[in-house]
């Protein structure tokens, strides 16, 4: 039926009514509902009270360290879940009773380390090294987005391979794992997103040098060190305590700063922290418009060419995780000016200035050029070929050359050198070596039941484990007071070699270090004086 004139009008005003009634209730539901509709994402509820996700300083370390990201756990037992309102997607939602925990976000590295972290575990020097008591560590991580749907089997076996899966299924049945802060019963439990899992494990530190971390300068905002060879920046891979961020948070007091730069582990010389955000933004933005001035020297092969030498090879990553760099067309744009400063008839002391930043790129260019640094146990080893890479000739793929380097370092136990554990290596490389992978079930059955008594006791030990008074002939007591010793410890059951204090140092040392309105020098090494000879 048609309408005609004006009789269409009634039903257009009945229309238009009825959606503004629908578009009124749907706006007063936004506005109604539990109070938790008013929480932002990201928040918890902790013994009532809304705390952010986020805090300055609170616990929890945020490097690299062993598989994974080290987080922090939820900081109270209850969390609650964000209930949208309606057009909104939903977000980590959970049946009831179970715990939803939000990610933290991350932080730079060394901010958020504190007194809890540096009384961790203790220091002692033997033989000119400085070494770390072995202490009880958790590694702790959200679920990773590739790791949802499977087991946690699956997991270790795949991506935690520094240890067989004997070991984590006796760090089961010793309470050693926890999914959500309940322990794990069963490696089978299929992992679902968002899920938090906590490892607790034996840690050992390799030695660095017993050479002290020197400050050359301090003031309202920066902190200048001089870096001894050997210790890293910050926590990454096996290291923690024995770190530039840790050593002087524990010896010196100095605590929350911002690095502004980055050393190799094996470098020693200039290296600067700020002790506030806006500080290190302010430098680092100095940095990207090349306000900086960087200068190192360093002790090379041979007779070095007396008039300035320019290089501006491009350097490509061939691999990240091992860290090994190489001369390539397909690499980032890089130059190194270098000037000759002595020549003792068998090796030249060379002073770099890297116009560019790339990782390793003093190393990579003097290979390039024939005269790789003296002591390089990476960029000067055999594993490159007859010519050591001079000229970026390598006859070998890279998959061969991480082969090599990777054998070559690890017969002379000294992986971290590549910053590897017996985890990240190559399969095909490994051999059996690891005591655990030895032990049958029941020898495992012995070791986890032995660990779960001595977690046990150690969980309900006095916090301060040092000063604790113990009965004499108390021997397992005492394991539990220095934590040097646990059952399910592969490498307490190792005896490795100490390596000397002189293999510990690399003849690259940062000499000076210039801004607009700053300059800081260290002092020259006693490698790179006119009067050194080689051994």
């Amino acid at each position: 039926m048609r309408l005609g004139g004006c009789q269409w009008l009634p039903f257009l005003g009945q229309w238009c009514f009825a959606l503004w009634r629908c578009r009124l209730t749907r706006t007063r539901g936004r506005f109604k509902g539990p109070m938790a509709e008013t929480l932002p994402i990201g928040a918890e509820v902790v013994g009532g009270l809304k705390a952010p996700a986020e805090q300055n300083g609170d616990a929890g370390s945020r490097e690299p360290s062993g598989p994974g990201v080290e987080l922090a756990p939820g900081s109270g037992e209850h969390a609650v879940a964000v209930t949208p309102g309606p057009g909104k997607r939903k977000k980590r939602r959970g049946a009831t009773g179970e715990r939803i925990v939000p990610p933290p976000k991350k932080r730079r590295a060394g901010v958020s380390f504190g007194d809890e972290h540096f009384a961790e575990t203790s220091y002692y020097f033997e033989r000119g090294l400085r070494k770390v008591r072995p202490y009880y560590f958790d590694f702790q991580t959200y679920c990773k987005g590739r790791w949802v749907g499977h087991s946690l089997l699956h997991v270790f076996s795949t991506e935690f391979r520094a240890q067989p899966l004997a070991y984590y299924e006796a760090a089961v049945r010793a309470g050693r794992l926890h999914l959500n802060e309940e322990r794990v019963q069963d490696l089978s439990i299929v992992l679902k997103d968002n899920d938090f899992l906590r490892n607790t494990v034996h840690r050992h530190e390799p030695p660095v040098t017993a050479e002290p971390v020197r400050l050359l300068a301090e003031n309202e905002d920066v902190v200048v060190v001089d870096k001894p060879s050997s210790i890293p920046v910050h926590p990454c891979g096996r290291f923690r305590h024995n770190t530039v961020i840790f050593i002087l948070g524990k010896e010196h007091q100095l605590k929350e700063l911002h690095p502004l730069h980055r050393l190799d582990r094996l470098t020693s010389g200039v290296l600067m922290f700020a002790k506030t955000a806006a500080v290190s933004e302010r430098i680092h933005e100095q940095v990207r418009d090349r306000q900086l001035e960087k200068e190192y020297v360093c002790r090379v092969e041979g007779e070095f060419p007396t008039e300035e030498v320019t290089c501006k090879e491009p350097i490509l990553v061939v691999s990240y995780k091992v860290g090994v760099c190489r001369v390539d067309p397909r690499g980032k744009p890089c130059e190194t000016v270098f000037q000759r400063l002595s020549y003792n008839g068998h090796s030249s002391v060379v002073r770099c200035r890297p116009l560019t930043g790339r990782t390793h790129q003093i190393r990579v260019h003097l290979q390039f050029l024939g005269h790789a640094i003296l002591n390089d146990p990476i960029y000067n080893s055999v594993a490159w070929g007859p010519s050591r890479g001079r000229g970026g000739h390598i006859p070998k793929t890279d998959e061969e050359l991480l082969r090599d380097l990777v054998a070559e370092h690890q017969a002379k136990q000294s992986l971290d050198v590549l910053d590897l554990c017996e985890g990240d290596v190559p399969s095909g490389l490994m051999g059996s070596t690891d005591p655990s992978s030895e032990l049958g079930k029941g020898g495992q059955e012995e070791l986890a039941t032995a660990a779960c008594k001595m977690y046990q006791a150690r969980e309900a030990a006095p916090q301060d484990l040092h000063t604790l008074a113990l009965a004499p002939g108390d021997a397992a007591e005492a394991d539990v007071v220095n934590q040097e010793t646990d059952p399910l410890c592969a490498e307490c059951r190792l005896v490795r070699q100490d390596p000397l204090p002189q293999d510990l140092v690399m003849f690259l040392h940062a000499l000076r270090y210039k801004g607009p309105d700053f300059e800081y020098f260290s002092p020259m090494p006693a490698w790179a004086q006119d009067d050194w000879q080689e051994d």
